[in-house]
């Protein structure tokens, strides 16, 4: 066993995934070290979104293994929610119970599936409630607060169950541009504290800050994957050139 994989957290190995005759993923590869950030980025369609949905079996992958840290991901629930509760994700929609306060979001996780005394429970939502800087809003029900604000309570509720890896799915893509710095600058910090993250987004300046690694996927295939000033300067396959164009004006 070499050291990447005596480090690795997740690894996906010769994964495809199919809708009916749709092969929307194709013999995808990847090792993730513990404390390693990952950017995806790609069109619409590339199964950016999909292949990230898979690591906590949110959608189902039909051939090839995917492993989190040291399970592997099959039909076993009992290994399902083990992965679960060691992989937070934040989504493009918030998810929130719009019928339960902020603090109530936060705490329902840990209560009904960790086993965490309630009080405990409220104090760890406090205490990342204040790191994504939104503790005042605690006792307020999500409509009352802004997308950006509901989107560092999604954060801060992924965080209170402890997770090992945090998936983003393109998390700032719902929300207007004035709030995307806010939910930028809490995954920033997250990335610096060392969390393990994967992160799809078209957010390229974050990928150029925080990545250690960006991949490039086009038609279902990690077509390109390298370090950030490399992927940028340098990209080298045609379809990565291509998509680079398009957004980095």
């Amino acid at each position: 066993m070499n050291d990447t994989e005596k480090n690795a957290i997740i690894e996906i190995i010769g994964m495809h995934k199919w809708y009916g005759e749709f092969h929307v993923l194709k013999d995808i590869h990847l090792t993730v070290k513990q404390k390693e950030r990952i950017v995806v980025c790609g069109p619409s369609g590339s199964g950016k979104s999909t292949m990230i949905r898979c690591i906590n079996r949110l959608e189902e992958h039909q051939r090839g293994k995917i492993i989190v840290d040291g399970i592997e991901l099959s039909n076993n629930l009992k290994n399902i929610e083990k992965i679960r509760e060691e992989v937070g994700m934040v989504f493009q929609h918030f998810n929130l119970f719009p019928h339960l306060t902020i603090l109530e979001n936060l705490t329902i996780g840990p209560v009904w599936v960790r086993k965490v005394p309630r009080k405990e429970a409220e104090e760890t939502a406090m205490y990342y409630l204040e790191k994504v800087h939104i503790a005042e809003q605690a006792r307020k029900y999500p409509g009352q607060l802004s997308g950006g604000q509901q989107q560092r309570v999604a954060i801060a509720r992924s965080l209170c169950m402890k997770p090992r890896v945090m998936l983003f799915d393109e998390p700032t893509s719902a929300l207007d541009p004035e709030m995307v710095k806010e939910v930028l600058d809490v995954m920033i910090s997250l990335a610096r504290e060392g969390m393990t993250m994967i992160v799809v987004t078209h957010e390229m300046g974050f990928a150029k800050s925080v990545a250690h690694r960006v991949l490039f996927m086009d038609q279902g295939q990690i077509v390109e994957e390298n370090e950030p000033e490399e992927f940028f300067s340098h990209p080298k396959n045609e379809r990565t050139q291509l998509f680079l164009s398009q957004i980095l004006h």
